[in-house]
């Protein structure tokens, strides 16, 4: 292939993880950049962040039409213009400078707390002692340890402590969830996601961590047993939907990590923790997003 196509959108850089995931999902997709940063004497001069930019393999049919119809799908769930951004967009045909890498050239290590790294796998990294090291190759799935709803589920699970506990990781994406409670010596690991696309790379990324999880395509209304620790990062109208079965499925006395939550849209998730007489044991905030931990009473 001799082109790619670049795709530069304007969006508020609170949601960049719900355009990436549209993308991969509805566009010929191979990549993202979520912002590109130039330092000065270890000061930021400049940033792309609000513009995030796509990797495309061919020139995407009606896009107007499917950012269109995304755009009214989000606003009927409850986001606002404001939250969304303007999704102005240019689309330009390049000369292939092996696209496919491209996107990779800005992807860094990310020390989410004292204890856990992520590391893209095609970086070096020298572990030290104590850590719990992640290695990712993202492909098409979301999840890759930088958007702070990943990190504020990671940070729960650092806290509740999952050794010797059987774990579910609803919405799994890129299975980093999964992988990081089997690194932090879960007994049992489950992870789903209703996207077909994401499940081998999960499965790939947990063979590249040498850790056994089971992954599969279904929902948490497909769940037959129950689990000591559960974690949704999920969209907050999602985890409104699902609530009751998040609490079927986790055993009294286990916990539920709830994340993906915008601080305006947080009411609505605590609405339904008090609907289903959650015990909320601890509340962490990172930016402009909020997790939950609760306790099934």
């Amino acid at each position: 292939m001799k082109t790619y196509f670049e795709l530069l959108i304007k969006i508020n850089p609170e949601i960049e993880d719900v355009i990436s995931e549209f993308c991969f999902d509805n566009l010929p997709c191979e990549g993202v950049i979520l912002a590109e940063e130039a330092y000065k004497d270890l000061e930021m001069t400049s940033t792309t962040q609000g513009t995030l930019k796509v990797f495309l393999t061919e020139r995407p049919q009606a896009l107007d039409l499917l950012l269109g119809e995304y755009r009214k799908l989000l606003l009927s769930r409850g986001f606002t213009d404001e939250m969304l951004g303007s999704w102005e967009y240019s689309l330009t045909e390049k000369e292939n400078e092996d696209w496919s890498k491209k996107w990779k050239e800005k992807w860094d290590i990310t020390r989410v707390t004292d204890k856990i790294v992520v590391v893209p796998d095609w970086l070096e990294y020298n572990e030290q002692p104590g850590e719990v090291v992640i290695r990712l190759e993202p492909g098409c799935a979301f999840g890759t340890g930088t958007h702070p709803t990943t990190q504020l589920c990671m940070k729960a699970m650092e806290i509740i402590g999952v050794e010797g506990k059987d774990v579910a990781d609803i919405g799994t994406g890129s299975g980093i969830l999964a992988i990081c409670a089997k690194k932090f010596c879960a007994n049992y690991v489950y992870g789903c996601d209703n996207d077909d696309t994401v499940i081998d790379v999960a499965k790939e990324n947990a063979l590249k961590n040498n850790v056994e999880c089971e992954f599969e395509l279904g929902t948490s209304e497909n769940i037959h047993r129950e689990f000591d620790f559960v974690m949704a990062n999920i969209l907050h109208n999602v985890l409104n939907e699902i609530m009751e079965d998040l609490q079927r499925i986790t055993k009294k006395g286990g916990h539920i990590a709830l994340s993906g939550i915008l601080e305006e849209k947080a009411p609505i998730v605590l609405e339904a923790i008090k609907r289903c007489n959650l015990e909320i044991v601890h509340e962490l905030h990172q930016n402009q997003w909020v997790g939950f931990v609760v306790r099934n009473i």
